[in-house]
C-alpha cells in the first residue's frame, strides 16, 4: 500500500478540492454516496491531525534546541497523538486495514477526551462488506499524496475544501442531504443580516454540519474582530452529522465550541448549571421542515417555558423550533434568523394562533421570501424569519417584508444565489428599500395594525405587489388531509365504543 509521496509545499484551492474528490471517488461503486461523508471526513481529519502533530513536533524541537524531552511535552501540541497512531502507522498496515484504522481512531479519541471524544463518528471501519478493503486503501493512497500541515494547507484552504466536499456530497444525495447541508449563499445571508460581533455567544440548535456557525465566525474575522472571543454552541440529533460539524469547526481553526448530541425539542442539552436553558446573543438555524414526530403532548407544559406563544399542530413542528429559539434569545440584545417553509406564514388552526401571538409580541422583525428550489431537502418555497429581543429604530410595531422570489441564478440541480443576489437581500434588509430600484428585491415596512387587519396572515404576496400569493404545498395539503382522516377515524372508534357501552347499536 505505501507509495512514493509527491511532496507539494502548497496547493491551489482547485488542486486540493480535486484531490479530496478523487479520494471520495475511490468509494464509488461499493459504497452508497449517502455514506461517503461518514468515511471521507474522518480520514481527512485524521490526516490533518497526524500531519499537524509532526509539524508541531518539528517546531518544538527547533524551539528547545533539539531537547526531545521538552519537545515531547503535551503543551506543545493541539491534540495528543498516541504512539502508533500516526498516518504512517496506517500506511504500514498491510492487512485488516480497516480494523487497524479503527483502533487508531479510538485511541486518539480516548487520548483527547475533552476535545475529540466521538469525533470520528460511528462508522465501522472493520466491516469489509460495508467498506471493502480495496476501496479503503484507494482512499488512503490518495490522502497519502497530500501534505496537510499548516504550512502546506492553511485552515482557510482546508475549510473551503471541506465545504466543497459537503456541497458535492449534497449534489450526489439530493433530498437526503437536507439533514446536514445548507447552501452557503443562504448561510452567508443569514450571518450577515445578524452581524455577529466579537465576544458574543452564537448558537445553532439544529446545526447539521455546522455551516451557519462557521460562517458566523468568518463574519467576525472578516470584519477585523477577534474570533477567539466568540462562544460557539450547537445541537444536532444525528450522531454522524454532529461529528461532521465538530470536524468542520476544527478544520476552520475554531477551537472554543460545544456541539451537543440530542433532540432539541425533546431534550435540549445547552443548559445552565441550574438546569435552565442557556440564552445566546445570536441564534441561526435551518431546522428540518414540518416534522410530525415531535413531543406535542408535552409542549403545553414544557418545563423550559417554550410554549409561551402556543402549541403548534402535531403535523408541523416548525413553530416549536421557533419558540425554542426565542426562549433562548438573550432578552437584551438577542436576535435570530431561522429558515422556515412558507406554510408558517399562512397556515390556519394552531399555527395561526402561534403566529398571532408572535406578531403581537413585537419580536418579529422581518419576513424574507427566498427563491424556489434553493435547498436540497425540499423544492417548496422557503423564507427566513428574523426576530429581535429589541426592535430596531423606526421598526417598532412594524414588520419588514422582503420578496426575492425572482432574484436567483438557475443551477444544475438547485437554484443558486450569487454574491450580487446575497448583497441585494442584505441591502434590502438594512435600508428597508428596493436596492435595485427595478423590483429585483421588493421591500415594504408593514405596520402591525395592517397585519392584524389581515388576521395575522404573513403571506408576502399580501403585502408586496408583484410577489405571488403563497399557495399551500401539495405535500402539506396531503399531510393535513391524512391527519384529518386519522382524527375522524379515532372519533368514530370512540363513538362506537361509547354507544356499545350504553347498549345502543350503531
Amino acid at each position: 500500500m505505501p507509495q512514493d509521496k509527491a511532496t507539494i509545499p502548497m496547493y491551489t484551492q482547485q488542486e486540493l478540492d480535486q484531490k479530496l474528490l478523487a479520494a471520495a471517488n475511490c468509494l464509488r461503486g461499493p459504497v452508497d454516496p449517502v455514506d461517503f461523508k461518514a468515511y471521507i471526513f474522518p480520514l481527512l481529519f485524521f490526516k490533518r491531525i497526524s500531519d499537524n502533530y509532526h509539524y508541531e513536533h518539528a517546531k518544538a524541537l527547533e524551539e528547545f534546541d533539539g531537547d526531545k524531552k521538552l519537545a515531547d511535552l503535551a503543551d506543545n501540541y493541539r491534540f495528543v497523538v498516541p504512539k502508533g497512531c500516526c498516518w504512517e502507522d496506517l500506511q504500514a498496515a498491510d492487512e485488516n486495514v480497516g480494523a487497524a484504522l479503527q483502533k487508531m481512531l479510538d485511541r486518539i479519541q480516548e487520548a483527547n477526551p475533552e476535545t475529540l471524544a466521538g469525533i470520528f463518528g460511528s462508522a465501522n471501519w472493520a466491516d469489509k462488506e460495508a467498506l471493502p478493503e480495496h476501496a479503503l486503501e484507494g482512499v488512503i493512497n490518495v490522502f497519502d499524496s497530500l501534505k496537510l500541515d499548516p504550512d502546506s494547507v492553511s485552515h482557510d484552504l482546508l475549510g473551503n475544501a471541506y465545504e466543497y466536499l459537503l456541497k458535492n456530497f449534497a449534489d450526489e444525495t439530493g433530498k437526503k442531504a437536507g439533514e446536514f447541508f445548507t447552501p452557503r449563499s443562504v448561510v452567508r445571508l443569514m450571518a450577515m443580516i445578524l452581524g455577529p460581533k466579537e465576544g458574543e455567544s452564537i448558537c445553532d440548535p439544529a446545526c447539521g454540519s455546522g455551516g451557519l456557525l462557521v460562517e458566523s465566525v468568518n463574519e467576525v474575522r472578516e470584519s477585523g474582530g477577534d474570533a477567539r472571543t466568540l462562544r460557539i454552541y450547537g445541537q444536532e440529533v444525528q450522531k454522524t452529522t454532529a461529528a461532521i460539524a465538530r470536524m468542520n469547526l476544527y478544520l476552520h481553526d475554531i477551537e472554543t465550541f460545544r456541539i451537543a448530541l440530542g433532540d432539541t425539542l425533546r431534550d435540549p442539552k445547552l443548559k445552565t448549571a441550574d438546569g435552565e436553558l442557556q440564552t445566546f446573543d445570536m441564534i441561526v438555524a435551518n431546522p428540518p421542515f414540518s416534522i410530525d414526530s415531535w413531543p406535542r403532548d408535552a409542549w403545553a407544559d414544557d418545563p423550559y417555558g417554550r410554549s409561551e406563544f402556543g402549541v403548534p399542530p402535531q403535523e408541523y413542528a416548525d413553530f416549536a423550533f421557533v419558540q425554542h429559539m426565542i426562549t433562548t434569545m438573550d432578552p437584551k440584545k438577542g436576535r435570530l434568523a431561522v429558515v422556515m417553509p412558507h406554510g408558517v406564514l399562512f397556515r390556519g388552526g394552531d399555527d395561526a394562533k402561534v403566529r398571532e401571538a408572535l406578531v403581537q409580541s413585537g419580536l418579529l422583525d422581518a419576513v424574507i421570501g427566498l427563491p424556489k428550489n434553493l435547498f436540497y431537502s425540499t423544492s417548496i418555497d422557503a423564507c427566513i424569519l428574523i426576530f429581535r429581543s429589541k426592535a430596531l429604530p423606526k421598526r417598532k410595531a412594524h414588520v419588514l417584508f422582503i420578496g426575492g422570489s425572482d432574484r436567483f441564478q438557475k443551477g444544475k440541480n438547485q437554484n443558486e444565489l450569487n454574491d450580487g443576489d446575497v448583497q441585494a437581500f442584505i441591502d434590502a434588509y438594512r435600508k428597508g428599500t428596493d436596492p435595485d430600484g427595478e423590483g429585483g428585491v421588493k421591500v415594504r415596512l408593514v405596520p402591525a395594525k395592517e397585519i392584524e387587519e389581515n388576521k395575522y396572515d404573513l403571506s408576502i404576496g399580501r403585502y408586496i405587489a408583484g410577489e405571488a400569493a403563497e399557495e399551500i404545498d401539495v405535500q402539506e395539503a396531503l399531510a393535513d388531509c391524512d391527519a384529518a382522516r386519522s382524527r375522524v377515524a379515532e372519533a368514530e372508534k370512540e363513538l362506537a365504543k361509547r354507544l356499545k357501552a350504553a347498549g345502543i347499536r350503531a
